[in-house]
């Protein structure tokens, strides 16, 4: 496995990462069967960020409030770094979501990507939409009458 030039969607898959749940991610690496040897630059460390908002979705940012997140950096042999950053306390996940991240930018990419990344994209849309329907069937239509105005 050598390093190669990273992926331009690498924000995809760590923003994937980030957020998927650690016991599913951990059964899909597990199903993936790769163990590789990584050297920790940073150990998982449990810690807080503040989350941000926007009124309206596009007007002033304001502090939402503080979330915790686990973190963690590592090193291939080859020299490819990955960094993990996951939503909670699971130090396993963010090494899990660290390793992935090293071995997105190695020859590994495809085949790491069909075990992992692409199942957990896939569960990440049905929930999405599932949430929309859910959303959708709550939805009430205004009507508005017009009345003998000429």
């Amino acid at each position: 496995m050598t390093a190669q030039i990273p992926d331009p969607d690498r924000r995809a898959w760590l923003g994937l990462l980030a957020t998927a749940p650690a016991g599913r991610l951990k059964a899909l690496w597990a199903a993936a069967g790769l163990d590789p040897d990584v050297t920790l630059l940073r150990a998982p460390e449990i810690g807080a960020v503040m989350v941000r908002g926007r009124t309206g979705g596009t007007g002033a940012p304001f502090n939402l409030g503080e979330m915790t997140v686990a973190r963690c950096s590592v090193r291939l042999p080859g020299g490819a770094v990955g960094h993990g950053y996951v939503q909670g306390r699971d130090r396993d996940a963010a090494r899990l979501a660290a390793t992935i991240d090293a071995l997105m930018q190695t020859d590994a990419a495809p085949d790491l990507r069909r075990a992992v990344l692409d199942p957990l994209a896939a569960e990440r849309a049905k929930a999405k939409e599932a949430r929309a329907a859910k959303a959708a069937a709550t939805k009430v239509e205004f009507f508005t009458l017009v009345r003998g105005e000429d």
